[in-house]
């Protein structure tokens, strides 16, 4: 059985409305806000800060923290609770169920080896990228990202890539809406410059990010469609700005980025073809 995550991105669908939805499970929807919380919050947490986060009451926040702390996904430590390593089970299950992901893991694994950079596949979760796939090369540089990571979209080489797949007008109200702050000299921060690069995108077919994130760190990515021809998910290549300039990413990564596109098209959709 395909996940439902495979299975909402293939059809481009949304997330149903619950209104009106018998069986839709309001404490569940709370729990699952609550541990979403901690990572936009990326760390310990207050009773008081959850409930702003979720906009749920506070006392409808302890009975939720309360039941984490007792099944084990949660512990308390004073006033304040974090998250226990028991969570990171739910994002392993996406990992080995996950369909398309599983099909990304031996295509990343390749490039990596080929080009001897860190390859890796990302999907957009509101304001931010998450990382679904990874393959490091022993030589590559290491950033500390893994299955599960999180990057800012705005500044990111697969956040564009995955903002371009989206409308216009979409891309620029989710800009409005984040926090834009330079991680480097070189970050872009105006929502006029991140659509000029987001339109880039929709031009060329690539986003290249040069240090934006990360000084000393350049990162380039292409999208993966289905067969509506929507984005569903971006992959990339990071490499040190030591090891290759621009040009030479342009000449020996883009076309392994895009072969390795061709790759995922050809098993995950056998009819489509680009």
């Amino acid at each position: 059985m395909r996940s439902l995550l495979s299975s909402t991105i293939e059809s481009g669908a949304e997330p149903s409305d619950s209104s009106g939805d018998r069986d839709y499970v309001i404490a569940l929807e709370k729990g699952l806000a609550i541990i979403e919380a901690f990572g936009q919050l990326r760390g310990p947490a207050t009773l008081t800060q959850i409930a702003e986060v979720t906009g749920n009451t506070k006392a409808s926040v302890r009975r939720s923290l309360h039941t984490l702390c007792k099944l084990g996904y949660a512990h308390q430590e004073g006033r304040q609770f974090q998250l226990a390593a028991r969570t990171l089970r739910l994002g392993s299950a996406f990992v080995v169920s996950d369909e398309l992901t599983r099909l990304a893991q031996p295509i990343l694994e390749m490039t990596a080896e080929r080009t001897k950079e860190s390859a890796s596949m990302a999907v957009l979760d509101a304001q931010d990228v998450v990382f679904v796939a990874r393959a490091t090369h022993r030589r590559s540089l290491s950033v500390g990202l893994s299955a599960g990571a999180r990057l800012p979209a705005y500044a990111s080489a697969t956040g564009r890539v995955l903002l371009a797949g989206h409308p216009k007008d979409w891309a620029l109200f989710i800009l409005n809406r984040m926090r834009r702050p330079a991680l480097t000299a070189k970050t872009l921060t105006k929502v006029t410059d991140v659509m000029r690069q987001i339109e880039l995108v929709r031009q060329q077919g690539y986003a290249l990010c040069d240090q934006e994130l990360e000084l000393g760190l350049r990162s380039i990515a292409v999208p993966l469609k289905n067969r509506q021809d929507q984005t569903i998910a971006a992959i990339s290549l990071s490499v040190a700005t030591s090891r290759m300039d621009i040009p030479t990413i342009l000449e020996k990564l883009l076309p392994e980025l895009e072969s390795a596109k061709q790759k995922f098209s050809a098993l995950a959709f056998p009819q489509v073809s680009r």
